[in-house]
């Protein structure tokens, strides 16, 4: 049984999910090299902790608890030998992902199981500097951010992993309320990833096209399908509107929607411009310095509502 966990990278994902597992009682390792990452860690998990408290999803006495529970360390063996699941969630270079697996086989329990928060690079390369045993205790854990608000998790099960091991990881999700999408394809960006590619490349086109203004086009699709997506799937949604409409507007539409085959050039030229979105104050939209945390906690106060909606359409 998983009891003991590791999270390796205390950034933007990697203190969210040191953060969820605490929450649920989980006694956890959280890692990083650079101890002012650590030290800010812990500064926005009390943050985050305090306004999920503030949202009634956890009582104020959970929160010191739960940080509790978080131990800090710079030390990359001490944090992992004794742990029974350890996921990296370091920036998303092979050769730097690669040589930590390796380091985690020499330090790591027998029975440790490596999990891997990536959703661009194939599970084979991750793992092919480990021994033939630990590889059948590998596997992808792709959260999405913000990691202890948004429910899902994929799950690789690429057939590298016996069976027991990959129900033993979902249970330890299962126990944490998350909910998992088993993904049996070692595709590039593998399910949600995809799907929100699919709704990224066309939302940009319509911009480029002028069609509509940015304003407008993230209404159209916040009170539109995204309001159903809230709660119903595209497959369920197809289905109560009839697969042969579907056929029919598919037929008329597709042919005349955005087809490339990489990033939108509007989008590129707003990259080469330094206009990164939040980070830089302004991307489709302006962002004033003194209002992006208030931003991201309005946001955070959406996502909380939705979360706690989510949990009567599982």
């Amino acid at each position: 049984m998983i009891q003991k966990i590791a999270v390796l990278g205390a950034g933007t994902l990697g203190h969210g999910i040191a953060e969820t597992f605490a929450m649920y009682g989980y006694d956890v390792n959280l890692y990083d090299r650079d101890q002012n990452r650590l030290a800010s860690a812990v500064d926005e998990i009390k943050d985050e902790l305090e306004l999920l408290a503030e949202e009634n999803v956890i009582g104020y006495g959970e929160v010191a608890p739960a940080i509790a529970r978080i131990h800090l360390s710079a030390d990359l063996k001490g944090t992992v030998e004794d742990r029974d699941y350890i996921i990296e969630a370091v920036p998303e270079i092979l050769e730097l992902k690669q040589q930590l697996f390796q380091q985690l086989d020499s330090y790591c329990l027998p029975h440790a199981i490596f999990a891997s928060n990536t959703s661009s690079l194939k599970l084979t390369d991750l793992m092919k500097l480990v021994s033939d045993e630990r590889k059948k205790r590998m596997i992808i854990n792709h959260w999405f951010n913000p990691g202890h608000l948004m429910p899902i998790v994929e799950l690789s099960y690429f057939g590298n992993m016996p069976e027991p091991v990959y129900l033993e990881v979902e249970a330890l999700y299962k126990s944490i309320d998350k909910q998992t999408v088993k993904v049996q394809r070692d595709v590039p960006g593998l399910v949600a990833n995809r799907i929100q590619q699919a709704i990224a490349r066309e939302v940009f086109s319509i911009i480029e096209l002028g069609i509509a203004s940015p304003e407008d086009v993230d209404r159209a699709l916040k009170f539109g399908p995204a309001f159903r997506y809230a709660t119903t799937g595209q497959l369920e949604i197809a289905d109560l509107g009839g697969l042969d409409l579907w056929c029919t507007v598919g037929d008329n539409l597709l042919q005349d929607m955005d087809h490339s085959r990489s990033s939108n050039q509007l989008l590129r030229k707003k990259v080469e411009e330094g206009k990164l979105g939040v980070k830089s104050g302004e991307g489709f939209y302006t962002y004033e310095k003194d209002d992006i945390q208030a931003s991201k906690r309005r946001l955070a106060r959406k996502l909380i509502q939705q979360l706690k909606a989510s949990k009567n359409y599982t």
